[in-house]
């Protein structure tokens, strides 16, 4: 593990350390960070919509899918960036609680984990606005965007990021590279079905046109 300090100190001094993920590309840690900014719209500058758009980054649990986006469950980047000011933060990862129970009665043995963490820190709850679209939002108060394994790891990503109070899940068929994950955007405003109006049709290396589907919004319980 890759001590936190020692980090800070070599980026303050811009001495290039290396993160490797899992999938043989190699990337200086202060450009990922760079890369991963607020003011670069945490990697991905561009909208959706846009033509030269790109997902800034990759949150779940199979990193070579997501073409060597930069990966947050990744330890030691989730360190680096935890402790760089003005970044995109990983998400906490929620440890499910284990119930033990005695040994000669199950059925009737109360649990004896403590749930008092539970209590003190929920975890934000959403809303559906929307479900089921053939298209993305595209309108104001876009924060970023990536690629994400289910609406939940997406709400992750929301709950981590200032500001961000809804998000819009989709699959960009045909777009991402071919990528079957979900694109996540969040956004600093709640969104209505009326401002989906994203739907695709843009040029791939390919030849093909990408094409949303099951395109589902959700806003933050406030």
């Amino acid at each position: 593990m890759i001590n936190i300090s020692l980090l800070a100190i070599a980026l303050a001094s811009i001495t290039k350390a290396t993160y490797l993920p899992p999938f043989n590309t190699i990337d200086s840690t202060e450009s990922i960070v760079l890369s991963l900014s607020a003011s670069n719209h945490h990697g991905a500058p561009n909208p959706p919509d846009h033509v030269r758009s790109i997902p800034g980054w990759y949150y779940g649990d199979d990193p070579v899918s997501a073409d060597g986006l930069p990966w947050l469950k990744d330890t030691d980047l989730c360190a680096v960036l935890g402790s760089t000011r003005h970044t995109l933060r990983c998400p906490v990862i929620q440890k499910q609680p284990t119930k033990t129970y005695g040994k000669r009665s199950a059925e009737i043995a109360a649990p004896t984990s403590n749930s008092n963490s539970a209590v003190n820190n929920p975890t934000p709850s959403y809303y559906t606005v929307f479900s089921g679209l053939t298209a993305a939002i595209d309108g104001p108060g876009y924060i970023t965007y990536g690629l994400v394994d289910t609406v939940d790891d997406c709400e992750a990503m929301c709950n981590s990021v200032s500001g961000c109070v809804f998000v819009n899940a989709y699959h960009d068929v045909n777009g991402k590279n071919g990528s079957p994950l979900l694109t996540c955007s969040l956004y600093s405003e709640v969104k209505s079905a009326d401002q989906a109006t994203d739907y695709g049709g843009q040029l791939q290396p390919d030849g093909s046109y990408d094409y949303i589907t099951d395109s589902d919004g959700y806003a933050l319980n406030t």
